[in-house]
């Protein structure tokens, strides 16, 4: 259903809604079953995703939304999207992977808050591919970006010998989410495809492809897969991933994405205060100095593109 008029109160409230989730992610992704790995763990909560996207998907299309599928597409049209579909699914299932391991063996927080990189690829991709050029005081805060990042990733010591490799881990969801999202964006601006539609492609095809590779790289295969899936935390894990994902879409339909993105900026400090609860971890000085240079660093990005763009 589209939106004829949007609301900048209910798109504040949608992207709140969307910094709770994004803050308890990680969270219940280390709450699981100790006996459940990672893999396993990625795979069962995105056939929960599947599970959950598969109503609002049909009822969409019952609704007489028929977004993607109500326009005659050329073969090479149609290659194009399929092959779309299925490499930035795979980029999605890789990146839920490496989530969930991240979170696991860097820590809630400091994966939370390596996460948090997303704009560094997404700059460093935009510059590449679409050559688009940055401003003097992007760049600055880019670099300030990079070295607090890599002041984390030292646990505070600046030195390469204490350059944590899980954090490095943790660097490569961003990375893929940037990749994906940039292919997405661009297929987007060709295709009426609707948020759920996204959704649910994205999901479907990730959950395909981490079947593979648990059937290939883990002894047990779909045994392990099977087992993950009845576990309570996997359940919760994929609803709150998918409502993350849908509420994010109807947020930015409200309101821009760059101010969704400024409101959602500080959920690792929420990560932060519920790992120690619910965790019991004990969150370092220089992960807290970290984050906060890092959100600094993130708002400076966003204004400065505002400005520029202006």
């Amino acid at each position: 259903m589209a939106i004829t008029s949007p609301s900048v109160g209910k798109g504040i409230a949608l992207s709140m809604v969307c910094l709770t989730l994004l803050g308890v992610m990680p969270i219940i992704s280390n709450l699981r079953p100790s006996e459940v790995g990672a893999l396993s763990f990625a795979f069962a909560l995105s056939v929960w995703q599947v599970v959950f996207a598969m109503p609002v998907f049909g009822l969409e299309l019952k609704s007489g939304v028929r977004g993607i599928f109500g326009i005659e597409l050329s073969q090479a049209e149609r290659r194009r999207m399929i092959a779309v579909v299925f490499f930035t699914g795979a980029l999605f299932g890789l990146s839920t992977y490496l989530y969930v391991l991240g979170v696991e063996k860097a820590g809630a927080a400091n994966a939370a808050i390596a996460i948090q990189a997303y704009p560094l690829f997404a700059i460093l991709l935009e510059s590449l591919f679409l050559k688009r050029k940055k401003s003097a005081v992007e760049l600055a805060l880019t670099a300030v970006l990079i070295g607090s990042l890599y002041y984390l990733g030292t646990k505070g010591t600046f030195r390469m010998s204490g350059l944590s490799f899980w954090f490095l881990v943790s660097l490569g969801v961003p990375l893929l989410w940037s990749i994906a999202h940039v292919i997405i964006k661009e297929e987007l601006g060709r295709t009426p495809i609707t948020p759920v539609q996204v959704t649910f492609f994205r999901v479907a095809i990730s959950s395909l492809f981490l079947l593979v590779v648990l059937v290939v790289a883990v002894p047990s295969g779909i045994a392990s897969g099977v087992n993950a899936i009845f576990q309570a935390m996997s359940a919760l894990m994929g609803l709150v991933y998918f409502l993350e994902l849908i509420v994010w879409f109807y947020a930015v339909r409200h309101i821009d994405v760059s101010q969704a993105s400024l409101i959602t900026t500080p959920w690792p400090a929420l990560t932060m205060v519920l790992s120690v609860f619910f965790l019991g971890d004990t969150i370092e000085t220089h992960q807290i100095v970290a984050l906060l240079v890092v959100v600094a660093c993130i708002y400076g990005l966003m204004l400065a593109g505002l400005r520029k763009a202006s």
